[in-house]
């Protein structure tokens, strides 16, 4: 068995290679939406393949898990595009004033099926949003920032999606060993 060179080649998951395959010149929102949807891609693909294991966490005292990831993008996701820039009046699912780690400290392996749902209707929102937006200054308040555009919003999810993403890939190679980008 020949080693790899690089760790991208102990991982074999389906779709890894097509991750990042968007425009890399032209078009702003294209390039911006692009490398989001790969930033997305990279949390399923840190995913694939596992069930209740997803609940598993890090390493202690971390609260970190897999499916606490899932969860707490889910409110991410919704948090910005349904909040702040569409401005409904809507209740984060997983974590509150109450509960603030509520999307960490919640995560089940019971609740693996129910969190990619919510996950993936935030995603689906977000991404009509993002299609039916004028432009890329469109805005919305947010008691954090002040005003912020849809551009800055995008910026930021790539943003919170690499970062996560990098704890996915330490927490996947725990559970099973699977490396990779």
């Amino acid at each position: 068995m020949k080693i790899p060179d690089r760790r991208i080649e102990l991982f074999t998951g389906t779709g890894s290679e097509d991750r990042f395959s968007g425009p890399a010149t032209g078009d702003e929102r294209a390039m911006i939406v692009a490398m989001l949807d790969a930033q997305r891609a990279t949390l399923k693909l840190k995913c694939a393949g596992l069930g209740p294991e997803l609940a598993l966490r890090s390493v202690s005292p971390s609260s970190l898990s897999l499916l606490g990831l899932v969860r707490h993008l889910a409110d991410v996701e919704r948090r910005w595009f349904r909040a702040v820039l569409a401005g409904d009046d809507v209740e984060l699912r997983f974590s509150s004033a109450a509960v603030p780690e509520g999307d960490f400290d919640g995560a089940d392996p019971e609740a693996v099926a129910e969190s990619w749902a919510a996950w993936h209707d935030e995603v689906a929102f977000a991404e009509a949003f993002v299609a039916g937006a004028p432009h890329l200054d469109v805005e919305g308040h947010d008691a954090w920032r002040g005003t912020v555009s849809l551009r800055w919003v995008l910026l930021h999810m790539i943003e919170e999606y690499a970062r996560h993403n990098g704890h996915a890939d330490l927490i996947r190679e725990r559970i099973d060993g699977a490396v990779g980008v």
